[in-house]
């Protein structure tokens, strides 16, 4: 089985795909993506980076999201390669419907265990999300540089996203776990259908 049947059959369950217009834009809105993408690949260095700082006593969970701080900035050092050799610019942030949407999806209160799972499967499914849209990407934008340059972030990001599941059920009951990310995958569905599909946004 190849990796891409493999990982689909394993991690691709989002209950939506991509609208196929999204990666028609992005490809004629290089430098807009490349720019949100850089600043996608420092929200997800700075949330792990919170998640060890709360946490610090779960010593699995700092172990494993220490190199994904450094592969998500990484991340961030290549796509500012891609912005400069292009000649493109750095701008501001801009604001992500997408995240706040999901942020407003967090159960508030309950056990210090149960805000951690919240988070974990919050981050788990912008990487699977983000995963599924460098495979777009990667099979449909026309520069082969970066056809390559998402190939790698690609399986890159799957590997993350299964971290964040595996650490879940590794401190919360599994199917609880599987439970609460079947009621997110539900949700992100609904999230995407009411987002417009922009040019200028990786998510």
């Amino acid at each position: 089985m190849g990796w891409e049947e493999s990982t689909k059959n394993k991690m691709l369950n989002l209950q939506l795909p991509t609208d196929p217009r999204w990666v028609d834009i992005a490809s004629m809105n290089l430098e807009d993506i490349l720019v949100d993408h850089a600043y996608c690949e420092q929200k997800a260095a700075s949330s792990c980076i919170s998640l060890i700082l709360r946490f610090p006593d779960l010593e699995e969970l700092v172990d494993v999201l220490t190199p994904v701080v450094a592969e998500e900035w990484a991340h961030f050092e290549r796509v500012m390669e891609q912005i400069r050799k292009r000649g493109f610019h750095f701008g501001f942030p801009r604001k992500d419907e997408y995240v706040i949407k999901l942020n407003q999806f967090v159960r508030k209160g309950g056990s210090r265990i149960s805000q951690l799972t919240e988070h974990l499967l919050m981050n788990a499914l912008i990487e699977a999300r983000s995963c599924e849209r460098f495979k777009l990407l990667w099979k449909n934008i026309a520069d082969e540089e970066l056809q390559h340059f998402y190939y790698e972030l690609m399986i890159s990001e799957a590997g993350h996203y299964v971290n964040f599941l595996e650490l879940a059920r590794r401190y919360q009951d599994p199917e609880l776990v599987d439970k609460r990310w079947k009621e997110w995958l539900d949700f992100e569905a609904e999230v995407l259908k009411g987002l417009e599909v922009r040019s200028d946004r990786m998510h």
